[in-house]
């Protein structure tokens, strides 16, 4: 249990240390990226027409 424990913190100072490495750009663009998808399922509709056999 512990080397599973050591193995998610070193995953996890992993990803800040590559965080880390981009540009404030970057960033931007990954940060604006997901607003305009955030956006869009917030105004997405979800509508359920019935199966019609014939």
């Amino acid at each position: 249990m512990d080397k599973q424990k050591q193995a998610f913190e070193k995953a996890e100072w992993d990803l800040l240390k590559e965080g880390l490495k981009r540009s404030y750009k970057e960033r931007f663009e990954m940060a604006t990226r997901l607003y305009k998808i955030h956006q869009t399922l917030n105004k997405a509709t979800i509508t359920h027409k019935p199966f019609i056999s014939k």
